[in-house]
């Protein structure tokens, strides 16, 4: 069935121009007046579009030069294996994404990278794009991935560092097993789209937390079930079928919103900030029409130590106060105490926990000390003392007097 073209009667020109052909003409010009593409568009649309793109550079200055890493790393790739050899996803376009994290945070990408442990590390690195970019920008990257599930078993990494002349450290390491990795610690920790992938995502985050200050997690989260059941208000994660989603059988979690904070929580970070991206009101876990990607900015919670009450009250006999300590990370603590600045003695140990100190004299200093297991580094220390029975007197008298 042909549609009638309806004529415009008025404002029409000689020619008798269809309704359906001006929209066309006016949709087809507006796009390009908008992207400062049209030779007559004003002089004001194209100042506009300057300065909205000089905003977008000064506020992401990485996103550009990320497509620009893009396209010279696959020219590279090509020149070296087919199409079909390399990862198939684009890691590179994450930096946007990373960029606006940061930003929401008030934090500087790269500045987290440069801090004071020197060394960063990529996490499911696939082809090692990403290490590679960032080591362009002068940080020190490790490139990890299990060879045994990595897309071409980090071939594909090597290549390109040997391509490149690159001196990023690529590691091949099984995320579910009782792993170390090469640096003590880390500034700074990319796990993107690596989570589900892993049998235990608990013990992989905690352990992290124990030698990074921050880490950039991605991963997929569902809001539904594949039946409609809600998730998205529950703290859950759902365990997939072997070939349920991809056809592939190395993924394992998909969280929900809540759970993945939660879990977040639970493994001893502070969630900076947040954004999801793609199907953000029906995802469920398989479909890949229905896919949900949540971004992360994590930092490491620090380890708190404290003593209350503190000052202890003046009274008769020794005072009491109760040390509480929690290692944010679960591992194991030690509480020593100094008195007046003399020998430590252990106090008590755990990853979190309370314990009393029921001998607090007046006129000495007790230093508290929380130490990591092997009493080799100072996580929070806190210095007790007891109030003198004079000040306690003056305190009453002053009272009495007001009064």
């Amino acid at each position: 069935m042909i549609q009638k073209q309806l004529r415009v009667d008025r404002n029409s020109d000689a020619s008798g121009t269809t309704l359906t052909e001006t929209l066309r003409q006016f949709c087809d010009w507006l796009p390009r007046v908008l992207s400062n593409r049209s030779e007559g568009a004003p002089a004001g649309f194209r100042e506009l579009g300057r300065k909205r793109k000089t905003r977008e550079r000064n506020k992401y200055p990485l996103r550009q030069l990320a497509r620009t890493t893009e396209r010279n790393f696959l020219e590279i790739k090509l020149a070296e294996r087919p199409k079909s050899f390399w990862y198939p996803h684009s890691t590179l376009r994450n930096v946007a994404i990373l960029e606006e994290l940061c930003s929401k945070a008030d934090v500087n990408l790269l500045e987290l990278c440069r801090g004071t442990h020197g060394k960063v590390a990529d996490i499911g690195a696939a082809d090692g794009d990403l290490a590679f970019f960032l080591e362009r920008l002068g940080v020190s990257v490790e490139a990890i991935d299990n060879e045994y599930t990595n897309f071409n078993r980090l071939e594909g990494a090597r290549i390109l560092k040997k391509a490149l002349n690159s001196s990023v450290a690529i590691l091949s390491i099984d995320l579910d097993s009782q792993f170390t990795l090469a640096a003590q610690k880390y500034d700074a920790i990319f796990l993107l789209g690596t989570l589900y992938h892993l049998k235990n995502p608990f013990f992989l985050l905690e352990s992290l937390a124990r030698i990074a200050k921050y880490c950039f997690l991605s991963t997929r989260i569902a809001r539904q079930t594949a039946d409609g059941s809600p998730l998205a208000s529950h703290p859950v994660a759902y365990l997939l079928e072997p070939r349920e989603c991809n056809n592939d059988d190395t993924n394992f979690w998909i969280f929900s919103d809540q759970g993945l904070k939660r879990l977040v929580d639970r493994t001893g970070w502070n969630l900076l900030s947040y954004l999801t991206i793609g199907d953000i009101t029906r995802s469920t876990p398989a479909d890949p029409e229905r896919d949900e990607r949540a971004f992360c900015l994590l930092e490491k919670r620090p380890p708190s130590l404290t003593a209350n009450p503190n000052p202890v009250p003046a009274g008769e006999g020794p005072g009491t106060t109760t040390i509480s300590w929690d290692t944010a990370d679960g591992s194991i603590g030690r509480i020593y105490v100094s008195v007046n600045r003399g020998q430590e003695l252990l106090f008590a140990d755990g990853r979190r926990s309370s314990a009393s100190a029921c001998w607090i004299e007046t006129g000495s200093e007790y230093e508290f000390r929380l130490y990591n297991s092997d009493h080799t580094e100072l996580l929070a220390k806190v210095t007790v003392t007891r109030k003198t029975q004079s000040s306690a007197v003056n305190r009453a008298f002053n009272s009495v007097a007001i009064s």
